[in-house]
């Protein structure tokens, strides 16, 4: 039955998908047909065998609206409901778990009420043998099937009654049969193969192998009851079917799960949002380059190196640009488009980090080196050649072009898909959803991303190790240096969080394109504010528009305010050390009263003790005689004690003032 079950499925263009047996437990192979997904299921085996299956199917619950099962149709009405000791199912499980099977069986009486060979119709076969066999008739063994009995002797005496009048023309009787006669034996095969003929099972007729060609009989089970829902005549290949079937989930179900392929789409929320603040930073650098370039000849600006503040500018830009690649999916694009999609985000973001960020870092990088220099060398920090500055800032970018050329060409990015487990809709159990998302890789993305990454990595730790360096240096050849450290610092913390978090969050494409998107518009928007702001402020509130040359009159200029800032400081430590002078002035006044005081109390006792006049040698040198009482008292200078002079510093000589610089005065006095 099975290998003529597997051809005609072959022939038919179906497929079975799966087989499984067993001996005695079908637990095991109940649970492999759930885990394959099964959805029509053909049942062959006997009534025994069907209660423990159902009994494991109810258990696994491989029933219900996804599921149906075909099954023998020869089984008892009441096969589910019998008590059996080898299952541990109730009776009402055992009935929700058989509900809606389908069962297949010869019909062994003719549906139709037409007379057969015997001139007698179904129904009046049927009341006959009900007559000879009593009351109860279909406990009797074999009552079912005495329809296809009746009709088997009609076809075996209308074959013999064909044989015998064949077998007279060759000289032959059927009397002369014995099994190894063969010629009547195949007599009698092509005579039943050859009849057709009404019965009261229906249209009798045998196919080439000696099978009955009957009628099929398609029942349901509905409602606990077996319900006849169709006929299929094999011999004309008809199915007359009545269209009372029932199904659990009001429709029949798929013969397999359907896959929908659906893809992970960017939020256009976000999208739209990230890229209003992308579009308004790119305003802002664009004012700003311009605010530079035309503000190029004021002093202040060309102190802090414009043309680097310029690159920094571009190179925002082109970070921010990158915005707008790095939104575009499936929703806006083709697959076509993508890689160019992928190839212009890669661009855009390297060579913008290289000019922005670049551009900071050679002038940290130059402060860092000019300013850390030994003493003797303090002479070289005067000098700034810019062409170096631009060439540094042309080696990192040179850098970046190779290195992303030879990615382009050895492993381009590409259009690659993420596939994601399997979802279930809640209104269709026959299908599935699949997620898919578009993401830009290469063969090698890893290694790639780990040169570029790393190299990237190694710059904003070096430049925030010379930001701190440099926080305390002040030089006029590179003005905003300080807001340049600030700037790196900010770049550098957004950019080494970003970087692992985006990998991470890389199969969800609205965090990994917040994190990333939003890390470039916040550095790039701190960067231009920083640099740029302070200098449109100080522009604007202090009017220092004028040219170089009248930059260099005006009382308010960059430097004079420099040089007034130190002749406040000299003026204010002079102050300091007249104070100092005038208390040591007072306490050696002091002093030399007591000196005098001690020198005319001497005095007298040398009058009273002439011998004691020796003691006049030990007096400190110059003030062996004191001065006549009538002299008048001048100003306090011991002999001995030079002049306080105050030496100015040759920056405040410089400037006309005679400031004090209380680090080279100096103090005698014995």
């Amino acid at each position: 039955t099975l290998d003529d079950l597997d051809q005609r499925v072959k022939e038919a263009g179906l497929e079975i998908t799966f087989r499984q047996s067993f001996f005695s437990d079908p637990a095991a192979p109940v649970r492999n047909l759930k885990r394959q997904d099964a959805r029509i299921i053909v049942g062959l085996f006997y009534e025994t065998e069907a209660r423990k299956v159902f009994c494991e199917v109810y258990k696994e619950k491989l029933y219900g609206k996804k599921y149906v099962w075909f099954l023998i149709g020869w089984y008892a009405d009441n096969w589910f409901r019998i008590k059996d000791p080898a299952i541990n199912c109730t009776e009402a499980e055992m009935a929700e778990a058989v509900e809606g099977h389908v069962t297949t069986e010869i019909v062994m009486l003719n549906p139709e009420n037409t007379r057969s060979i015997s001139n007698m119709t179904s129904q009046e076969f049927i009341e006959k043998l009900q007559k000879r066999l009593g009351k109860n008739p279909e406990e009797t063994g074999g009552f079912q099937e005495a329809p296809l009995a009746y009709d088997a002797i009609w076809a075996l005496a209308l074959a013999l009654n064909k044989t015998s009048a064949e077998l007279v023309k060759k000289g032959l009787r059927l009397e002369d049969f014995n099994y190894n006669n063969k010629n009547i034996t195949d007599e009698i095969y092509r005579a039943l193969n050859s009849s057709a003929f009404e019965g009261v099972s229906g249209h009798v007729v045998f196919d080439a192998s000696g099978s009955r060609m009957a009628w099929t009989l398609i029942e349901q089970l509905q409602g606990g009851v077996y319900k006849k829902i169709g006929y299929y005549d094999s011999t004309k290949d008809n199915l007359s079917w009545y269209n009372n079937d029932k199904w659990i989930g009001g429709a029949p179900p798929a013969d397999y799960t359907k896959v929908i392929t659906t893809f992970r789409f960017l939020s256009q929320k976000l999208f739209i949002s990230v890229s209003v603040l992308a579009s308004l930073g790119i305003l802002l650098a664009i004012i700003c380059l311009a605010f530079n370039i035309y503000n190029g000849h004021v002093r202040y600006i060309q102190n802090s190196q414009p043309y680097l503040n310029n690159m920094t500018a571009v190179g925002c830009t082109l970070a921010l640009a990158a915005v707008f690649p790095l939104g575009l999916d499936g929703y806006h694009i083709g697959p076509g488009l993508f890689p160019f999609v992928c190839q212009a985000r890669l661009w855009l973001l390297g060579l913008g980090f290289s000019l922005a960020y670049g551009s900071m870092f050679t002038k940290i990088w130059w402060v860092h080196t000019v300013f850390t220099k030994k003493e003797e060398k303090k002479e070289k920090r005067k000098t700034l050649e810019p062409w170096k500055l631009y060439a540094t800032v042309g080696l990192l970018v040179g850098l970046d072009v190779v290195t992303l050329v030879v990615w382009q060409i050895v492993d381009p990015l590409h259009r690659t898909i993420e596939e994601f487990t399997k979802e279930e809709p809640k209104t269709d159990t026959d299908v599935s959803i699949l997620p898919q998302l578009e993401h830009c890789s290469s063969t090698k993305m890893n290694t790639w991303l780990g040169i570029f990454y790393g190299f990237k990595g190694l710059l904003l730790l070096l430049g925030i190790f010379l930001a701190y360096e440099t926080k305390s240096v002040s030089t006029e050849k590179i003005n905003d240096h300080r807001a340049v450290g600030m700037a790196i610092y900010n770049v550098a913390v957004l950019c080494l969080i970003t970087a692992p978090v985006t990998m991470i969050l890389n199969s969800q494409q609205d965090a990994a394109f917040a994190f990333a998107s939003l890390a470039v518009v916040f550095s790039s928007y701190i960067t231009l504010v920083v640099l740029f702001v302070p200098k449109m402020r100080r522009l604007i509130t202090r009017g220092e528009w004028q040219s170089e040359q009248q930059d260099t009159m005006k009382t308010g200029s960059s430097t004079n305010n420099n040089e007034e800032e130190k002749s406040r400081l000299l003026e204010k430590e002079n102050r300091e050390l007249e104070k100092i002078i005038a208390e040591k002035e007072e306490r050696v006044s002091e002093l030399r009263q007591q000196l005098h005081d001690r020198q005319q109390l001497r005095s007298r006792r040398r009058s009273s003790n002439p011998a004691r006049d020796g003691d006049n040698n030990h007096l400190p040198p110059g003030l062996g005689s004191p001065p006549p009482p009538s002299a008048p008292p001048g100003p306090f200078y011991p002999p001995n004690l030079p002049l306080v002079r105050c030496l100015v510093s040759e920056q405040a000589d410089k400037l006309g003032r005679g400031n004090c610089d209380g680090s080279r005065v100096h103090l005698l006095y014995k």
